[in-house]
């Protein structure tokens, strides 16, 4: 990627359905895979993956499939940033991740991965907790 690149910005909102991944995905695959190395959009689509069936699957199992979830992609000049907004309960993301690192040989444990999946696949992982009752995953991967 080119350090004279300006930002690129983009948004997409998808109710809360594990069927709106394919839509996700369609639109992750059309702006991204043109303008970043093969490795590393295939790294950033499986964290997107992983963050979005999270928001689904964890952060709204209680809520209605209206409730929508918000994505979006910044290609900066130095790393690409995907951000995922949801309206779960807020958690504390590092001590997720320690207790799935403690689990981590309970290999027949089917959940639970995902964090650590997503953290081994980008660079920086951050979750916010907003005022408005919302929480943002926010995951960067610079470039090589």
């Amino acid at each position: 990627m080119k350090s004279n690149l300006e930002v690129k910005q983009y948004h997409l909102q998808v109710k809360t359905e594990l069927e709106a991944l394919k839509e996700v995905l369609q639109w992750f695959e059309g702006l991204v895979f043109p303008l970043v190395p093969q490795k590393m959009g295939w790294q950033c689509e499986v964290a997107l993956v992983e963050a979005f069936t999270n928001a689904v699957r964890h952060a709204h199992q209680d809520l209605p499939e209206t409730t929508p979830i918000d994505l979006e992609v910044k290609l900066l000049p130095n790393f690409l940033e995907m951000r995922i907004w949801d309206q779960g309960q807020p958690f504390d993301i590092k001590e997720k991740l320690r207790k799935s690192e403690r689990e981590a040989g309970l290999m027949e444990k089917e959940g639970g991965r995902g964090l650590q999946f997503i953290k081994k696949l980008t660079d920086e992982l951050q979750y916010l907790n907003l005022p408005n009752h919302r929480n943002c995953l926010v995951m960067r991967k610079h470039y090589a």
